[in-house]
């Protein structure tokens, strides 16, 4: 079987974004569990991923005509670096693309959680509302105007994010190892070494790649550093954050709550600590399955990016753009 591109993800997600990829390609739309997924790639010219997803062992593009591996997202942690670079296999993604739906997720979860609005929601249902109104005006809750917000990468998701909390009237500080001084400046962000930002922020939302070095980069010590009270953000990708750290400074109270989008094994085990929070921590966390980036918008352009990609290197003959390796 031989055809352009082998998706793996399927039609209608496309359809009902309103997205058509370029005409004339011929298009294999397959699960990426399928048991001929070996022959399928050999077949193809290049392969469409969502960002999302198991890791695809390189074995897999070994002897067949791929060209391109776009992505139709930002992370391209599911992608064996070292294969594609040794069969010449050129790597895409789209940046920014959900830009503005991670930034309404991060601000929104911080709101939440912040004000504990599903937590009285719960409470309320219980019949407890005068009780618990009494708690939350005695407790003094925060809204954002005035807090300190810590941005951990300051990448176009990051700024995207800084300049919601902007917006606001938070005070921004970031940690990023790049020099990100232009992207700063234009938003009104300080730089901070990382332990100082964990000190200092209200806030802390994380926007790092999962890499070798970011690993585990939020555990015990960091946790213990940041602010009694404060809220962590994680809708970056699982791994970067140590689940078991984390529920332990919920479970002390040491952290006034976390909104936790991505998980270090996804689907999570239902072992996960996190799952094991009883009480009042049970109400401080708050659960969202790997959403933060998804909406209809930003999925109508990461789809139409991903597909002018395939066309400007299929049809066209041209290199593709947002090269990742």
């Amino acid at each position: 079987m031989s055809f352009d591109v082998l998706c793996l993800r399927p039609e209608v997600d496309f359809t009902r974004a309103g997205v058509t990829p370029p005409a004339g390609l011929t298009i294999a739309y397959r699960r990426p569990d399928d048991p001929e997924l070996t022959a399928l790639i050999r077949g193809a010219r290049a392969l469409v991923i969502p960002a999302v997803g198991g890791k695809l062992p390189g074995s897999l593009f070994e002897g067949s005509q791929v060209k391109l591996l776009q992505v139709t997202g930002a992370g391209v942690d599911r992608v064996d670096e070292a294969a594609m670079k040794k069969l010449g296999i050129a790597v895409a993604n789209v940046p920014g693309g959900s830009n503005s739906a991670v930034a309404e997720y991060v601000v929104g979860c911080a709101i939440v959680l912040l004000r504990r609005l599903i937590w009285s929601d719960k409470e309320i249902r219980g019949s407890n509302y005068v009780s618990f109104r009494g708690r939350m005006v005695a407790d003094n809750l925060p809204g954002l105007e005035g807090l300190t917000v810590g941005v951990v990468g300051l990448g176009t998701i990051g700024c995207a994010v800084a300049e919601a909390f902007c917006r606001f009237g938070s005070r921004i500080v970031y940690f990023d190892p790049t020099p990100r001084d232009a992207d700063a400046a234009r938003i009104g962000a300080n730089y901070l070494p990382l332990d100082d930002l964990l000190k200092t922020a209200d806030i802390v939302t994380l926007h790092m790649p999962l890499l070798p070095q970011t690993r585990s980069m939020i555990g015990t010590r960091q946790f213990s550093m940041m602010k009694r009270g404060a809220v962590l953000i994680q809708a970056s990708r699982g791994g970067i954050v140590n689940e078991v750290a984390l529920a332990a400074h919920l479970n002390s109270g040491h952290l006034g709550g976390a909104a936790v989008d991505v998980y270090s094994v996804e689907p999570p085990d239902t072992d996960n600590p996190l799952f094991a929070l009883e009480g009042d921590a049970a109400h401080r966390v708050l659960f969202t399955p790997h959403v933060a980036g998804v909406t209809a918008q930003a999925s109508a352009n990461l789809f139409r990016e991903a597909w002018a990609n395939i066309e400007r290197v299929l049809v066209k003959g041209e290199a593709p753009l947002n090269r990742v390796y």
